[in-house]
């Protein structure tokens, strides 16, 4: 039965996000292709996930010395004091979440040229040595951006858009996501409607949302 990990990490409500109710879109074509399918929500902002702390870095350090790669269900073994092992406890459930999805949607909102820091603590936590080794080349990952202004090729602010080149690093180089598995969807100037600098690129606002929306109904048909 496939299975979809839905996260949103923009600090809006729903009525003012752009990236929740672009994923909201993608989630509900999803599960009426997938009746009775798992699909497992967070809500990075809302819910946040607690920030690593010196128990999950010495952990860490435990792990890595070992020769052999460690088993998730034997990485408690190596803890040693109470603050390793209340680290763990947070991280194994995102773990395991997160493997048992085949499908992982992010709503990301570009924050100061990146991502939100709720993602960012997600990310942190969830990477964990030796976490994920072999175990995501199956799983599809669709980001969803949302800029308030126009980040994309040829434009002036494309060498500030940190927010893509790190998500794709981190998640081909890092999780060993394949390329072919991982898809960005833009919804860029998503601030023209209020910005008055920006009212000239209202058109192109419009019809990069247009775009975006498009593109996850095929992809959540696929």
């Amino acid at each position: 039965m496939p299975s979809l990990l839905h996260l949103d990490s923009s600090a809006s409500p729903a009525d003012q996000s752009v990236s929740r109710r672009l994923t909201a879109r993608f989630a509900h074509d999803w599960q009426a292709r997938h009746p009775g399918a798992d699909h497992r929500y967070r809500d990075l902002a809302a819910d946040p996930v607690p920030l690593i702390g010196a128990g999950f870095a010495s952990l860490g350090v435990h792990v890595e010395r070992q020769a052999a790669p460690v088993p998730l269900s034997a990485i408690s073994s190596f803890a040693t004091t109470a603050a390793e092992q209340h680290e763990w406890s947070l991280t194994l459930p995102l773990v395991t979440e997160l493997h048992a999805a085949d499908t992982l949607l992010l709503g990301v909102p570009m924050y100061n040229f990146t991502v939100p820091a709720a993602l960012k603590a997600w990310i942190d936590r969830i990477t964990f040595p030796g976490a994920h080794t072999g175990r995501l080349t199956a799983t599809r990952v669709i980001v969803v951006t949302a800029r308030g202004g126009g980040y994309g090729p040829g434009t002036p602010r494309e060498p500030f858009d940190f927010q893509t080149p790190y998500l794709r690093a981190w998640f081909t180089e890092h999780l060993g996501i394949p390329d072919a598995n991982l898809r960005f969807i833009h919804a860029e100037l998503t601030r023209a409607a209020d910005i008055p600098a920006l009212t000239p690129y209202r058109d192109l606002a419009t019809t990069s949302l247009t775009t975006a929306r498009t593109e996850l109904t095929a992809l959540a048909a696929s």
